[in-house]
């Protein structure tokens, strides 16, 4: 093991985990108006349509896989499903989950070069995250031919119990990580770097569609019609003068006392 495997795989995760949490807070304090996603669905509404639908559906399933498939300790589903087992649908699943994500997020970043308006309304940011996570998005793909050659989930244990130490503030041994095929480090290292640019880009987004789960247990709102607030004598719009043919006389002999 090397210093740079030492800091990548010991100090970078917490680096990286800080400012993500850090960032994200005090963006959220100081710039609550770019706490947003910008819309273009005016132009090539169709193309963004299918490919964000095909990469929403694909990146969610694989955010939740690899969040439980990492942070699941082996105890708990080695009662029943063994670490080979596992490997093996993690892979089909995964494979499967990827391959929509891909296809997706290829559409996303081709809409947003190919069409000169578009790439001339939109950040840097926004192009640097989707090549980002296509480049994040590639590199999980080239793993999983890796992941069919230990095929007994060696690696897959590797990497868990690296993940889990890290969440739970234990030693960290590096040098098992850096044994591994390179296509998993650099993975797991430019998973990280995403959570680093986190605060800076478009994906502080991502933290109000978690947030939109409180609306499901949120008390109803008490709506209540205008209507109730009308005064006695008064009318709406469109509708016929409640007020007697008596006073309305007595308005027109005299305006000023109707003012």
């Amino acid at each position: 093991m090397t210093t740079l495997h030492g800091f990548l795989f010991q100090v970078y995760p917490y680096v990286c985990f800080a400012v993500f949490l850090i960032g994200s807070l005090i963006r959220f304090d100081q710039n609550q108006y770019s706490w947003k996603s910008d819309s273009s669905q005016m132009l090539r509404g169709r193309l963004l349509r299918w490919g964000s639908n095909l990469f929403h559906i694909g990146i969610l399933f694989l955010f939740f896989g690899h969040l439980v498939g990492l942070y699941t300790p082996h105890a708990v589903y080695g009662v029943f499903l063994s670490a080979a087992s596992k490997q093996v649908l993690a892979v089909t699943a995964g494979g499967i989950a990827g391959a929509i994500c891909f296809i997706g997020l290829t559409m996303l970043l081709y809409r947003r070069l190919a069409d000169p308006r578009i790439r001339y309304t939109s950040h840097p940011s926004d192009i640097a995250v989707l090549v980002v996570l296509w480049v994040q998005l590639v590199l999980g793909l080239v793993t999983l031919p890796q992941s069919l050659q230990h095929a007994d989930g060696s690696v897959m244990l590797i990497l868990s119990d690296w993940a889990q130490r890290i969440v739970t503030l234990r030693p960290v041994d590096a040098t098992a990580i850096a044994a591994i095929h390179w296509s998993f480090q650099v993975h797991v290292i430019l998973g990280m770097t995403i959570f680093l640019l986190f605060p800076f880009s478009r994906l502080v987004h991502i933290w109000s569609g978690f947030a939109a789960a409180g609306f499901l247990f949120r008390p109803y709102q008490v709506v209540r019609s205008r209507r109730l607030d009308v005064p006695p004598g008064h009318n709406e719009p469109g509708q016929a003068s409640a007020v007697p043919s008596r006073d309305i006389g007595r308005a027109m002999d005299n305006p000023r006392a109707a003012r």
